[in-house]
C-alpha cells in the first residue's frame, strides 16, 4: 500500500473557518479600542480648552474677550477634532461669566455618548447634582452632523 501525506481539502476549510473567527474577533477589537482612543482624545483636548480659557481669561470679570482663533492660538492647539469636526468656544448669551465650548462632527453614537457623559466641572453637571452629564445637544442628524455644547464657568 501507497500511504499519501498531506492534508484533506476538509482539514484546510477547518483552518480557514477558524482564522476567520479569529479576525472577525479581532477586528471587532480594533474597532473598539480605536473609538475609547478617539473619545479619550476628545475629553482630553475638551480639559485643555477648558484649563486654557480660564487661564487665559481668568484676570477678566466674565468671558466676553473669547474669540475661536486667538484662544486655540494662545492655547497652541487646533479646533479640529479627531471625529474631522472643530471645536468652538463662545460666549454664554444668558451670562457672560460662562463660555460654551461645542463638539461639531460627531456621530450619532459618540454624539450620544458624550451628551451622557459626566462633565464634572460643566455648570449643568453641578447645577443637576451631579445627575445629568452636563452637555446639551440633539444626536439625531447623520453621522458627523451632530453637535454637543458644554456650558462652563459660574
Amino acid at each position: 500500500m501507497n500511504q499519501e501525506s498531506g492534508r484533506s481539502m476538509i482539514e484546510m476549510l477547518g483552518v480557514l473557518a477558524i482564522m476567520g473567527v479569529i479576525t472577525v474577533g479581532a477586528i471587532g477589537m480594533i474597532s473598539t479600542a480605536m473609538r475609547t482612543q478617539r473619545r479619550s482624545a476628545v475629553n482630553d483636548e475638551v480639559i485643555q480648552i477648558v484649563t486654557g480659557v480660564r487661564t487665559l481669561l481668568g484676570e477678566y470679570d466674565d468671558y466676553s474677550h473669547i474669540n475661536n482663533s486667538t484662544i486655540f492660538g494662545a492655547i497652541g492647539m487646533s479646533p479640529k477634532n479627531t471625529y474631522g469636526g472643530t471645536y468652538e468656544l463662545a460666549v454664554d448669551p444668558s451670562n457672560s461669566r460662562q463660555f460654551v465650548v461645542t463638539i461639531n462632527g460627531l456621530s450619532q453614537s459618540d454624539c450620544e455618548y458624550f451628551l451622557t457623559k459626566a462633565w464634572s466641572d460643566s455648570v449643568g453637571y453641578q447645577m443637576s447634582g451631579g445627575k445629568n452629564g452636563g452637555a446639551t445637544g440633539n444626536c439625531k442628524a447623520p453621522n458627523g452632523k451632530n453637535t454637543i455644547s458644554i456650558t462652563y464657568g459660574d
